[in-house]
């Protein structure tokens, strides 16, 4: 019989830092116009009919508060050799987006697009939030997007980024 006891903290952390994953900013605009983003470890593909992308965002995000106002947002693909940007967006700051340039999609209110930075992105309509502990996943429709030929896509594992390249 399993103990009903969680998992220690910092065990768990490990645990997670072990399965690589892609380096992703999601963003979204807030009511006030401003751009947000933040650097997400939690984002993958839901469902191919219809397109479905999901991110799990942190409930004090205010990225998440421009998500649930626009009702939209963009997951961007870093790109290999850009980890500044992923650092530079996975701090608490209101200066994210300084020195970085961005578009807004053509046709469609979603997030930010990180143009010189993104191997590829997806812009979604928000289709659900499922309240998860301290995060919220936002289930996205995919009704945009654009992958580049010319890079590669930035990854993440125990803490480090690197990118796989297949032969």
């Amino acid at each position: 019989m399993i103990d009903n006891q969680l998992i220690d903290t910092e065990m768990f952390k490990k645990i997670m830092a072990c399965a690589p994953g892609p380096a992703t900013i999601v963003t979204a605009m807030g009511e006030d116009g401003r751009p947000q983003g933040l650097t997400v470890s939690a984002v993958c593909s839901v469902s191919l009919d219809p397109p479905l992308v999901l991110a799990c965002l942190d409930l004090g995000s205010n990225t998440l508060k421009a998500v649930r106002s626009s009702g939209a947002f963009t997951v961007n693909y870093i790109a290999s050799g850009r980890e500044h940007v992923a650092l530079d967006f996975a701090v608490k700051s209101d200066a994210k987006f300084d020195g970085h340039s961005w578009s807004t999609p053509a046709g469609f209110a979603g997030g930010p697009i990180l143009d010189e930075h993104s191997a590829a992105y997806a812009v979604c309509r928000v289709e659900q939030l499922v309240d998860a502990g301290d995060h919220v996943i936002v289930v996205g429709a995919v009704v945009d997007g654009l992958v580049s030929d010319d890079c590669h896509a930035l990854a993440y594992a125990r803490r480090a980024f690197f990118t796989a390249v297949s032969a």
